[in-house]
């Protein structure tokens, strides 16, 4: 009797725990098309987010997938139904078209996200030449 009362307890639990709800980080959107852009000229975008549920939200070491572009994020803790957001400026110094990734790992319920960066680098317009020398 006494093995099966401490199982029930374990499992009540057990079962208790797994329905607490953690953080949940819902962005407004998870990709930016910054369409045509120059090159050599770098260009950011903040992607925006909420934290929709209980418990207050870390965000880890927010990574882009290629040196050229460099991610600032919200560091301290993102309190339930507050506002964090995430900046990334991608260095556009080779052209043609463009994909990149920022990884945000969290605390969060729904853990690791993935926000995209995408577009085109094209030829920049030359400087016009002074008239009148």
């Amino acid at each position: 009797m006494k093995k099966f009362l401490s199982f029930f307890v374990a499992i009540l639990v057990f079962s208790a725990a797994s329905y607490a709800q953690k953080g949940v980080v819902k962005f407004a959107k998870i990709e930016h098309d910054f369409a045509k852009i120059e090159q050599g000229k770098p260009v950011s975008h903040v992607f925006e987010f909420t934290n929709t549920g209980t418990d207050p939200v870390v965000l880890g070491n927010v990574t882009a997938s290629c040196g050229c572009t460099t991610p600032e994020w919200t560091r301290e803790p993102v309190m339930p139904g507050k506002k964090g957001s995430i900046k990334a400026t991608f260095n556009a110094g080779v052209m043609g078209p463009f994909n990149k990734t920022v990884t945000v790992p969290s605390n969060a319920e729904n853990g690791t996200l993935y926000l995209t960066l995408k577009g085109e680098v094209v030829a920049s317009k030359a400087p016009e030449a002074k008239k009148g020398k």
